[in-house]
């Protein structure tokens, strides 16, 4: 049986999915068989997997980090919300309508053996298991029903490394404090403190990790810098960046409809600092094109486009000719109708903006599969993947530029391929119809994971990937 490694953290995006992405590389390039895992994600940020399966877009990215096929025993259960005490259940790629219609305390029975059976099976077949955690241990209140911390940590024996956002200040509280929230057996398994996202001189750090460890007994076996090279994570960290709410764009830029369930935001990373994600009439004013995105609940953020005043707002730049493109839900937005006769997101019927002569019905089953097309408009051949319910008919006054993928209608642009805009020639087609120039390309996702695995391998203490070894 393989070994296992697990990175936990203090906080949510204390960057555990970037470290676990560096480990499997960095285990990867030392010649071990690695895989990632995630016993569960909460996260509207999914992909497909070449079986056409649905897993985390983390774990996706962590499993290219270990050059492995992507697998869906690596993120068992992924939790997709859909409002604020509700979550969809996808279980080992599929969804589980029974487990979604449990209180959340019921569902640990029954996931936990899935958990148990995939992370068994992948210490079976591999070198070393990565493992990621979620949030933070020290949540005591959840402690019954966890399935995706210490539940795991114990259930792999690993060893746990426990990282801090030091950015944000108060690390070495935030690690004194999660370490105080574990149980005694729990605390056996933790091998080192890192601190993440460092900006200075790490020899100013002394004594407060001397300190911490005649507190703990736990050593700090990482200080990781402050790393400008991005990496798609489950949450979709890149859309609160700065880079990503814009600099300075007098030349113009794209709008984002910040949707509040917002999906697989991460695949308008290409757009760069050209990209600005608006939430009010306002914002829109200077875009040189508008992007509405996926959502979880299509139907709930229509309303919310409405409410806000970005439906009109969005009318009225695609009349002025700006260019529109909706991506999956945004595209059924943009549409004249998307009914639910199977009650899927539960609204009846409901009008879209009526800017492509579509008309979209929800379907009981989820359409998962990874996709490649020619583009009648362009010629080019452009790849992603689709995770949809909606089944979209067209009318006579849209043209059909690949059937059931991709549609036009004057200067608007509906499609239901996730990672459009992450084909570089598509990109750039689009950005010239608004007028805009591409940003510096980024570094293939390989090249990005090679650099992130050299920063983080040399910020750590050699020890903790030999003993894997």
């Amino acid at each position: 049986m393989g070994k296992a490694i697990m990175v936990q953290g203090c906080t949510s995006s204390a960057g555990k999915s970037y470290l676990t992405a560096a480990l499997c590389r960095a285990l990867s390039n030392a010649g071990a068989r690695v895989a990632p895992f995630k016993a569960q994600n909460m996260s509207n940020n999914a992909g497909v997997t070449p079986a056409g399966l649905e897993m985390g877009r983390a774990q996706l990215v962590q499993a290219a980090a270990a050059r492995v096929t992507p697998d869906v025993r690596m993120n068992p259960v992924l939790l997709k919300p859909e409002a604020d005490t509700r979550s969809q259940v996808v279980l080992l790629g599929q969804v589980n309508r029974e487990i979604t219609d449990l209180p959340w305390r019921e569902r640990k029975a029954h996931l936990w053996p899935h958990v148990q059976g995939a992370l068994h099976s992948l210490m079976d077949e591999f070198d070393v298991v990565v493992i990621e955690g979620a949030g933070s241990p020290a949540e005591v209140n959840l402690r019954a029903s966890d399935i995706v911390n210490m539940r795991v940590a114990l259930e792999a024996r690993a060893a746990v490394l426990l990282a801090s956002d030091i950015d944000r200040g108060g690390s070495f509280a935030h690690l004194l404090g999660t370490w105080h929230c574990l149980t005694p057996e729990e605390r056996a398994l933790l091998r080192g403190f890192i601190l993440n996202r460092f900006r200075g001189d790490a020899r100013l750090l002394s004594p407060a990790p001397e300190w911490l460890q005649e507190q703990t007994g736990v050593p700090t076996v990482g200080v990781v810098p402050m790393l400008d090279i991005p990496l798609p994570e489950e949450d979709g960290v890149w859309a609160e960046t700065g880079a990503a709410r814009g600099g300075d764009q007098d030349d113009g830029f794209v709008a984002i409809a910040r949707l509040p369930r917002v999906s697989n935001l991460d695949e308008f990373a290409p757009l760069g600092p050209l990209a600005r994600w608006v939430a009010t009439p306002a914002d829109l004013t200077g875009a040189r094109a508008v992007i509405l995105p996926g959502s979880k609940s299509t139907a709930a953020d229509l309303a919310w486009l409405r409410a806000t005043g970005l439906a009109g707002a969005v009318t009225r730049a695609a009349h002025a000719g700006v260019p529109v493109l909706g991506v999956c839900g945004g595209l059924q937005m943009l549409g004249r109708v998307i009914r639910d006769p199977h009650g899927v997101e539960g609204a009846p019927e409901v009008p879209g903006l009526g800017l492509l002569d579509l008309d979209t019905t929800f379907a009981p089953d989820k359409t998962t599969t990874l996709t490649s097309f020619t583009d009648a408009e362009t010629g080019l051949t452009v790849q992603g993947y689709e995770i949809h319910h909606g089944q979209t008919g067209a009318g006579a006054g849209v043209q059909t530029l690949a059937p059931g993928r991709l549609w036009r209608q004057g200067n608007v642009r509906g499609t239901y391929l996730h990672g459009l805009l992450e084909n570089p020639a598509y990109l750039e087609r689009f950005l010239g119809w608004a007028g805009l120039r591409p940003p510096a390309g980024l570094d293939s996702l390989d090249a990005r994971l090679d650099a992130i695995a050299a920063r983080v391998g040399a910020a750590l203490d050699p020890r903790v990937l030999e003993e894997l070894l």
